[in-house]
């Protein structure tokens, strides 16, 4: 029988195990989606109706109201929906992260167990100063990751689609303002980060040495104090220290310029909607509350569209990492697996005498 290996993918990794888990969040998210656009439309519907005065129900479920009236029912509505959207929000949030903590633990269980299996010469050629790292520290940014996996990008689209849609419904003009600066965003962003990726990989496998070669120090201790070689043992160090420093100098200048290039577009698109929004309002082709609602929907965009960029670049983060964890533990030559989880159905009693020689206290 051919020996199971990891998957490849993290994203296959993720179905593989938590398919049921990734498919209720999901609906999850589809059924909080209608709220949210409610939300939206209500601050328009209060400031040209019940402010406003126009068209205002004389009675609403059997009970004759006035504007004031009208205009409280409203508000406490508004405020219902945050409550409920919030809501919705927190009880994602905290399902996300026990399934990721639960997935956190499997994977690590699973690189153990593979450990156990480590033919003897592989560890010759692996210090546990590299391994030890690898299941804990470097599957650490995994389980966050895992639980957010499909979730997050769904919830955090579903609400850029929903306030797109509720901007182009107000005005076709501002909802092609608002989209106007994605598609640069959206060729520009995924090649600086294919740089960050391949300094995010040596940053890895630097790391992974520098833990391997203070491992070594510390084994070998005695020798470096009877051949007094501390001076050389730390200029080495320092040299590699000075290696990690230079590439995530490079990883900072280069993500901290993806988040200027994202800030300063989102800081361009108001400009439109003052100067085009503002422009339709006084031609009396657009009302002043659909474009309160409008700017107001565009300040909500920005947090999901920073969110799906972010987990954009921490979703390619963390396919280098898991890649580069996995590899490191699938060996040639490793002990079959069943080795560890059969149980004999019986043992034989030792037959024989037992015979112990040159003991020493």
């Amino acid at each position: 029988m051919a020996e199971e290996k990891l998957e490849r993918s993290i994203f296959r990794y993720i179905l593989k195990h938590t398919l049921k888990d990734q498919i209720f969040l999901l609906v999850l998210t589809a059924i909080s989606m209608p709220f949210v656009y409610i939300s939206l439309d209500i601050p328009k519907t209060i400031i040209n109706k019940a402010i406003g005065g126009v068209d205002i129900p004389e009675t609403i479920l059997g009970f004759e109201v006035t504007q004031i009236d009208y205009l409280l029912i409203l508000s406490f509505a508004f405020l219902g929906l945050i409550t409920l959207n919030g809501g919705f929000k927190y009880y994602l949030n905290v399902y996300r992260g026990v399934l990721g903590e639960r997935m956190l633990r499997r994977l690590r269980y699973e690189l153990y167990s593979r450990i156990l299996r480590f033919p003897l010469p592989h560890f010759k050629r692996t210090s546990q100063g590299e391994i030890i790292p690898m299941v804990m520290a470097e599957t650490e940014p995994l389980g966050g990751f895992i639980g957010e996996s499909y979730s997050l990008p769904a919830f955090q689209g579903g609400l850029l689609i929903t306030y797109m849609f509720f901007i182009f419904s107000q005005s076709v003009w501002l909802g092609l303002a608002a989209v106007a600066l994605y598609p640069p965003q959206m060729w520009l962003i995924p090649k600086l980060q294919m740089r960050v990726n391949a300094l995010n990989k040596e940053r890895v496998r630097t790391a992974r040495k520098v833990a391997d070669r203070i491992g070594e120090s510390i084994s070998g201790i005695t020798e470096i104090h009877a051949q007094d070689t501390s001076q050389y043992e730390r200029a080495d160090i320092a040299s590699r220290l000075g290696k990690i420093f230079e590439i995530r100098y490079e990883v900072y200048k280069r993500k901290f310029f993806i988040k200027f290039i994202n800030n300063f577009l989102a800081q361009v698109t108001p400009f439109f909607f003052f100067s085009i929004g503002g422009y339709f309002v006084i031609n009396g082709r657009l009302t002043l509350g659909a474009l309160v609602a409008v700017l107001a929907a565009y300040k909500d965009i920005s947090d999901p569209w920073k969110e799906l960029l972010k987990f954009y670049q921490i979703s390619e983060d963390v396919r280098v990492k898991y890649q580069q964890v996995i590899e490191q533990f699938q060996p040639e030559n490793m002990f079959a697996s069943r080795l560890l989880d059969e149980t004999p159905e019986s043992v034989e009693p030792l037959s024989g005498s037992l015979v112990a020689s040159n003991l020493v206290y």
